[in-house]
């Protein structure tokens, strides 16, 4: 699986979404350059899923840009996004693969099965994997497209250790490779064994960056404080 990095730095500038009156992304700049995971964490509805759709072009900001490779573009060009509730295809495991693969080199299945963990599982019924293996699956998938970013929408959410374990194991592989990772996350130990570099977001403003060891050792705002703190943020 390859991944150049030649489209980096991918930059936001100004980002504003909104829904009727309520703004959901309030003039977000961002620059998400190569590396380890980027993780971005945060209340609920501090807006970083409608960020992560963004960056996608899943959904169109009423203003400001989203340049990738030097050029302004909403098009998913080597990008991919894996959503907190995938869904599968009633297909194998391996069929949903070969789906995404389309016309590409289809032995590039059981690599894919074999990176995220699903080796033996090739038959089985994708609907009928665990919670956890089918979001492994719906990583493999995505990788399929080759992409540069990968995007994960809380990737662990509701799942137990183990399968936790196993998601965390799977990025690592896929970081590794040189796929750079943007994830939320409200797992605050997630994010300090995953995170190269933090974004918090609140109210949905980007209110603090910088490397991970840096933030959770001294954040700078008393917000981020607080929210390291377990406190809650209105």
């Amino acid at each position: 699986m390859r991944a150049p990095t030649s489209d980096f730095p991918l930059v936001l500038e100004n980002i504003r979404v909104a829904a009727g009156k309520i703004t959901i992304l309030d003039g977000i700049s961002l620059t998400i350059t190569p590396g380890a995971p980027t993780v971005l964490i945060g209340p609920n509805g501090s807006g970083k899923t409608t960020l992560l759709r963004v960056i996608m072009g899943l959904t169109r900001p009423a203003s400001g840009r989203v340049i990738w490779g030097g050029r302004e573009t909403a098009a998913p060009e080597r990008r991919a996004i894996v959503l907190q509730r995938p869904a599968m295809l009633r297909r194998s495991a391996e069929a949903n693969i070969r789906y995404a693969l389309g016309r590409k080199d289809p032995g590039r299945a059981a690599e894919l099965l074999r990176l995220v963990g699903l080796a033996g599982l090739e038959r089985r019924p994708a609907r009928r994997l665990s919670g956890g293996e089918q979001q492994r699956l719906a990583l493999a998938r995505a990788l399929a497209r080759e992409p540069e970013l990968l995007l994960l929408d809380e990737p662990s959410a509701s799942l137990d250790p183990a399968a936790t374990k196993a998601i965390e194991d799977t990025i690592r592989a896929v970081a590794a490779r040189g796929v750079k990772i943007v994830m939320s996350t409200h797992d605050l130990g997630q994010a300090k064994r995953l995170a190269g570099d933090i974004g918090v977001l609140h109210r949905g403003k980007v209110i603090e960056t910088g490397p991970a060891a840096d933030f959770f050792a001294n954040p700078q705002t008393d917000t981020a404080r607080k929210f390291i703190a377990g406190e809650l943020l209105i």
